[in-house]
């Protein structure tokens, strides 16, 4: 198994260049953004069908191999110090066909695709029974919130908070895929707190992730 990773780095505000944003974002005009957009998969399902793996758990693990290489999205508070984490660790809801319920678990994140795909199924073996709405305690301080709705295609989806938001974490979700000429394609929703970062930011991810998708090779066999 790996070993839970929470490692931070203080952020100086005085000399961080998001300083005048993140204060503006948080006091003045509080604001977060959703962007959507349609992600070719078609590549990396081929591959993982030769390779006899499921989707999900590679899903997770490519995003959050890239949040790695995003340092505005790992931004978190700590006794309400401004931090940057070294990784972020996926939180993500299981479906259960019994009672159809869900639960939140979430997976240690390893650089490793194949360590990180062990750590998921033993997480399902684990609690993917168990009908509670966070089975596996305690959970770390470093995760976001990523998962799936596998029954409707979307061309928009946004989480609503009822409350402010408490953290800076990104939201992802993804929904039904859909084939058309040729290509399998995956909606995918990246809601962030304006604090941190801009439209820019995220088109960058989404830019670069669709790269990853499309060379799953260099990204699951490292």
């Amino acid at each position: 198994m790996t070993e839970l990773n929470t490692q931070t780095t203080p952020i100086d505000q005085a000399t961080w260049a998001r300083r005048e944003y993140f204060y503006y974002f948080t006091k003045m005009m509080p604001t977060g953004f959703t962007l959507n957009v349609d992600i070719d998969i078609t590549a990396t399902k081929a591959w993982l069908t030769k390779h006899d793996r499921k989707f999900n758990p590679a899903y997770l693990y490519l995003v959050t191999k890239l949040i790695t290489k995003h340092p505005e999205f790992r931004v978190g508070q700590v006794d309400g110090q401004l931090v940057e984490y070294d990784v972020l660790h996926p939180s993500y809801s299981i479906f259960h066909g019994d009672d159809l319920s869900i639960s939140s678990l979430w997976t240690a994140y390893d650089p490793s695709f194949e360590q990180f795909y062990q750590n998921y199924l033993a997480d399902q073996a684990t609690y993917g029974n168990h009908h509670t709405p966070m089975p596996k305690a305690p959970q770390s301080t470093n995760t976001y919130m990523i998962g799936s709705i596998p029954w409707t295609h979307f061309t928009s989806y946004t989480p609503l908070p009822f409350t402010p938001l408490n953290t800076f974490f990104p939201v992802i979700q993804a929904g039904r895929f859909t084939f058309k000429d040729g290509q399998w394609l995956m909606p995918l929703s990246f809601t962030i707190h304006h604090a941190v970062a801009d439209g820019y930011h995220v088109s960058q991810f989404f830019n670069e992730l669709q790269r990853v998708f499309d060379h799953p090779e260099l990204w699951l066999t490292a």
